[in-house]
């Protein structure tokens, strides 16, 4: 039947570098909506931490949110499905981050915390003025973070921590993958690792999307750029890698296309649905 459902990734796929959604890749959604095309962000962000303009797009109905954890539809204001850690799992995750060189948060009710002491770290341990903005901005402080979680037993959507170098990243990754087996452990940012309970995926959001809209998965498409979309990518008829997206994710890929800077989104869509 052809492609029914486009499932993006924002940060590296559907945004520039500097967070905008160009009017190449914009006019190319637009024509694909109009042909009746489900267009579905796909993101490791939480629903309201979205870039405004991606929110206001009146063809986005469906949000595959916070790697799967969080599937959102808007025209309802509606949780389809959710899969969160538990506050004794992630427990034992801030255990593990506390014995890190790292700054750690992660994501309650569909906003993100950060212990106060961490947060205050954030500008001179972040470099990039991108990634230091948008953890200033989507973070709230909270006094021992740790403790609130466990002593209030409060859910988390995701955990996530940030790295100084990528060679300490790259050895964690490894290590994380390795001792947490029952949590998925993935990577959207060279710099960062992100963990969420194991039913939550993009892949898993994806094959949730489309048998509540009656979908066949193999009449969807997947585009990204991170370790987190592997499982997306897997899961579509059609799995596209950015060409600027992690070793991984290009060797998981039916196809590369341009780069997030050069509408690489609209040559896939382009390519594929018309």
């Amino acid at each position: 039947m052809g492609i029914q459902m486009i499932l993006l990734d924002l940060d590296g796929t559907l945004l520039t570098s500097d967070k905008r959604l160009s009017p190449g890749n914009r006019a190319a959604l637009e024509r694909a909506a109009a042909r009746g095309v489900h267009i579905v962000p796909s993101t490791g962000r939480f629903y309201s931490g979205m870039p405004q303009v991606v929110r206001e797009l009146p063809f986005v109905r469906y949000v595959v949110s916070i790697n799967g954890a969080l599937i959102y539809d808007a025209a309802e204001d509606k949780v389809l499905r959710r899969a969160d850690i538990a506050p004794e799992d992630a427990d034992r995750l801030f255990q593990r981050m506390e014995q890190l060189p790292v700054l750690y948060d992660c994501f309650i009710d569909g906003w993100g915390c950060m212990d106060r002491r961490q947060y205050e770290q954030v500008e001179s341990f972040v470099e990039d003025p991108g990634l230091r903005r948008m953890i200033l901005e989507l973070r709230r402080p909270v006094d021992d973070l740790r403790g609130y979680v466990v002593r209030t037993g409060t859910p988390v959507q995701k955990t996530q921590m940030f790295f100084r170098e990528a060679a300490a990243r790259n050895a964690e990754l490894e290590r994380m993958i390795r001792d947490f087996p029952d949590m998925s452990v993935t990577s959207s940012y060279p710099l960062n690792i992100e963990i969420n309970a194991k039913p939550a995926s993009k892949g898993e959001g994806l094959r949730f999307l489309c048998r509540h809209l009656g979908i066949d998965p193999r009449d969807a498409m997947a585009c990204g750029d991170g370790s987190n979309d592997i499982s997306m990518l897997q899961a579509a008829g059609v799995g596209v890698a950015m060409a600027n997206a992690d070793p991984r994710l290009l060797a998981a890929a039916d196809y590369v296309t341009g780069g997030n800077d050069s509408d690489g989104v609209a040559e896939a869509v382009e390519r594929f649905c018309f």
